[in-house]
């Protein structure tokens, strides 16, 4: 319990640390967010002079901090300065679009990068284990700008297998009820309507960004699997069920996998901050209108409330996360208790 508490209490300054350099880092960018709305040519001084008034800019900048921390502590994040709606509204209208992407980069990572760890600790030393090593180093020290731009150029511009950008071919008209496109374009009235067809295109849609967003965390995995692997592999324990007589098969898959996982699965919790990050590159390069396409942009206009409402929410989730895994790994390993 007291560990529990001092986790949640870290939490207030983390917070705290985030949003003071949330707030004063995007103030250091060049750029006016009232010249943005109203135009640099022509703009009235009279009219720009009370545009910054309605908007709270023409207070001192830390007073307007101030502001900013009480509306904070309501749960008042503010209304985004371009489209006049709440971050709130904004961010939970996009933030489906980025957990979907998110969720299937990791399956992907989790499918390929668990397997490929296994046999380079069962091959260990040997050519193939070189190799993975080698690649997943390659993957892990990648660009997702460049790593994302390449996969265009490949599959989309030279082989046209996949589409470019977005989340669903233009030509369906698919509600959204749980904001989740694989799960949208199943639900029945689709399927009656459009058949598979919707579903197979917003499929074909995740494909290139997901491939982009796991390819860091697949290397991760594949490097903590071999390492715990080998671990395992290494107790007295292994040695005692080798000359028990049991399958290779079994040793590996049953009794080695099984007790390597703690470590595994503790990474890969907390690989879920690296692609909600990554996702912010990613978005931009396929036009994924998720919540990373959304804060660049918003980056682009200055518009100050949403890009730190946010870099706050993410944080919040991201340092959530963390606290969780945390939390998980405590009750999980009897010598942390000690």
């Amino acid at each position: 319990m007291k560990y529990l508490s001092k986790k949640l209490l870290d939490l207030i300054p983390t917070l705290l640390g985030i949003s003071l350099i949330s707030f004063f880092l995007i103030r250091l960018i060049p750029g006016d967010p009232v010249l943005n709305l109203i135009g640099e040519r022509g703009a009235d001084p009279v009219r720009y002079l009370e545009m910054k008034k309605s908007l709270g800019l023409d207070l001192p900048i830390i007073e307007q901090f101030w502001i900013y921390l009480k509306n904070i502590l309501r749960g008042d994040l503010g209304t985004s300065v371009i489209s006049n709606n709440s971050v709130w509204s904004e961010f939970a209208e996009r933030f489906p679009a980025t957990v979907e992407l998110g969720m299937i980069s990791l399956f992907f990572s989790i499918l390929i990068g668990i397997p490929l760890g296994i046999f380079a600790a069962i091959k260990r030393n040997s050519f193939f284990d070189y190799f993975l090593m080698s690649s997943s180093l390659i993957g892990y020290s990648m660009p997702i700008f460049w790593w994302g731009l390449i996969l265009i150029l490949f599959f989309s511009v030279k082989l046209g297998l996949t589409p470019v950008s977005g989340r669903i071919d233009f030509i369906y008209d698919i509600p959204t009820f749980t904001g989740f496109y694989l799960i949208d374009t199943l639900r029945p009235e689709v399927i009656t309507a459009e058949g598979f067809a919707p579903f197979i295109s917003a499929l074909r849609h995740l494909i290139l960004p997901s491939i982009a967003l796991g390819t860091i965390p697949l290397a991760v995995i594949a490097r903590m699997t071999r390492s715990s692997m080998l671990e395992v592999l290494g107790e007295d324990y292994m040695r005692t069920a080798k000359a028990k007589g049991m399958s290779k098969k079994r040793i590996i898959f049953i009794h080695a996998l099984r007790n390597a996982l703690v470590p595994i699965i503790t990474t890969i919790a907390l690989l879920f901050g690296s692609i909600i990050t990554g996702a912010i590159l990613t978005e931009t390069i396929f036009s994924w209108p998720g919540i990373g396409k959304w804060i660049v942009a918003s980056i682009t206009a200055r518009d100050y409330p949403v890009i730190q409402g946010g870099v706050l929410i993410i944080s919040f989730i991201i340092v959530m996360t963390n606290i969780l895994v945390d939390i998980i790994y405590y009750f999980l390993n009897p010598k942390m208790r000690n």
